[in-house]
């Protein structure tokens, strides 16, 4: 198959003002205009007067209201849907300077193979809507790896596209009343399992490129590899889902903002086969030449369920640096690790300035666990002088039960993971031969912590709330959500 070009759609046809307009749409707020070519506006009116509909929360309220039924969508879990959503998609772009468009996907389960999203739009699911990933190979193109990849992750080369795509999108919502995305991935794990896949799998949700991104009020099922994946993108809110997966499924990592800024995620919860939420930026050599950090992000209110994997990782893609990150009031049960940092010798880049407060943890392997040799590379071209700078590590306020280890941290020879401070921290670790901490190559300072930790984090006799924690406020906290309605014919 030949790779996807980066649309599906073409505007020639189109007025050159609206592509004037559109394309101003694009680098401002979609503005609200009455009248004009929708099938029904949101938030319409009964003939007295009065507005009619249920609300829904979204950062943007839409101008103009279509169903996938409008496009042919049969919801029968048989008929293939990807032509019906390409053709709404298409029909809503025409409205991304005129107010924007919604998509409603009404109850029923509809098969679709990939499509894409525009500008201005919102993907909306009835809380008995199902959108189901085809299981036909043939429906999912091939696209180029990502830049700072270099190649795919699971081979080299290209990779599938993913479920639910966008590139160059400003002002994307995909939220719902808890319907459903199931990605079918047991037919992706078997063939990745008995190494049949030449590409690497597809993800969920993928948006490139774009800004002003809400996710929310949704359930992911089954994804064949991560789940949630913002990539070169801004300005991101993903709160209330859940996101689901077995725990023994192969990278079905939940939320993995990657070289994006200014993210909030929060009021969520994951099961997955691999890290809840991962932080990325790039793979080795290809990671250093985009140079595109993941930095000034949230995570709060999070609980999450991985056997194998951790609460929250940062990397081991981070080639591209990741700073400014901010967790808190974060619960885990039966996870292999808390926190965990992920680099090699070879990724370049950093990992700073990283700040976690209140976490509840029960049955872990490890509550801190930092990785200097986590030696996956795409290829043998990584320059070995590119050594990761770990540095400005905060952990306060801990309580974990029914652990393994309390902290494993094996920084880099050389060139030690420095400022780590942990402070305020109860750990009931299990009986057992292990030592409670393992430090190699690590600096740094404690402060009320039991058991013990390490001679290389000496207590230096802090007030136990010292570790700093940021609390200037940022911009992606003060994102406004409105309570938008659904016309009267789409209540839920």
């Amino acid at each position: 198959m030949e790779l996807l070009s980066r649309s599906f759609f073409s505007f020639s046809v189109m007025p050159i003002c609206l592509l004037l307009m559109a394309a101003f749409s694009r680098t401002a707020e979609c503005r609200f205009q009455t009248g004009g070519g929708g099938r029904v506006t949101a938030g319409g009116q009964d003939g007295g007067g009065q507005t009619v509909g249920e609300t829904y929360e979204a950062t943007s309220c839409r101008a103009h209201t279509a169903s996938l039924t409008d496009f042919g969508g049969v919801g029968d879990g048989i008929t293939l849907n990807s032509k019906a959503f390409q053709a709404a998609v298409e029909h809503l772009a025409q409205f991304s300077g005129d107010g924007g468009g919604l998509l409603y996907v009404p109850p029923g389960r509809w098969l679709t193979g990939p499509f894409n999203l525009t500008s201005c739009m919102t993907l909306f699911l009835h809380h008995d809507a199902v959108i189901l990933a085809t299981q036909d190979i043939n429906e999912w193109p091939i696209i180029e790896p990502l830049p700072s990849y270099g190649r795919g992750r699971d081979a080299p080369g290209g990779r599938y596209s993913s479920l639910i795509m966008g590139y160059n999108l400003t002002d994307v919502i995909i939220t719902g009343d808890n319907g459903t995305v199931d990605g079918q991935g047991d037919f992706w794990w078997a063939k990745f399992h008995h190494k049949q896949l030449k590409y690497t799998r597809g993800y969920l949700v993928e948006l490139q490129y774009s800004d002003q991104i809400f996710i929310s009020n949704l359930l992911f099922l089954n994804s064949p590899s991560w789940n949630i994946h913002p990539v070169y993108s801004s300005n991101i809110v993903v709160k209330g889902i859940t996101i689901s997966a077995p725990v023994h499924s192969p990278n079905t990592d939940g939320i993995n903002p990657d070289s994006c800024s200014h993210v909030r995620i929060e009021d969520s919860y994951v099961v997955s086969g691999d890290d809840c939420v991962a932080i990325k930026s790039g793979w080795d050599e290809y990671g250093i030449a985009v140079g595109m950090p993941s930095e000034h992000i949230i995570i709060r209110r999070l609980t999450c369920i991985s056997p194998t994997s951790a609460t929250i990782a940062l990397g081991s893609e981070m080639s591209g640096g990741i700073q400014d990150v901010r967790a808190e009031d974060i619960t885990a049960i039966d996870t292999e690790s808390g926190v965990r940092i992920k680099t090699a010798i070879g990724r370049g880049g950093f990992v700073r300035d990283i700040f976690v407060r209140r976490m509840t943890l029960h049955t872990m392997k490890w509550v801190f666990w930092m990785t200097g040799n986590y030696n996956s590379h795409p290829d043998g071209k990584y320059n070995p002088e590119a050594i990761p700078d770990i540095e400005g590590i905060n952990y306060s306020h801990v309580v974990a039960e029914n652990v393994t280890t309390a902290g494993r941290l094996e920084g880099i020879e050389k060139a030690p993971f420095k400022g780590i401070c942990i402070s305020n921290v109860s750990v009931e670790v299990r009986k057992a031969k292990k030592t409670a901490w393992v430090c190699e190559n690590v600096e740094g300072v404690s402060s009320g912590v039991t058991p013990a930790p390490c001679v290389a984090l000496k207590d230096e006799g802090m007030e136990a709330t010292d570790c700093p924690f940021r609390e200037d406020r940022l911009p992606i906290e003060d994102v406004e959500v409105k309570d938008c309605s659904l016309p009267f014919s789409y209540r839920l």
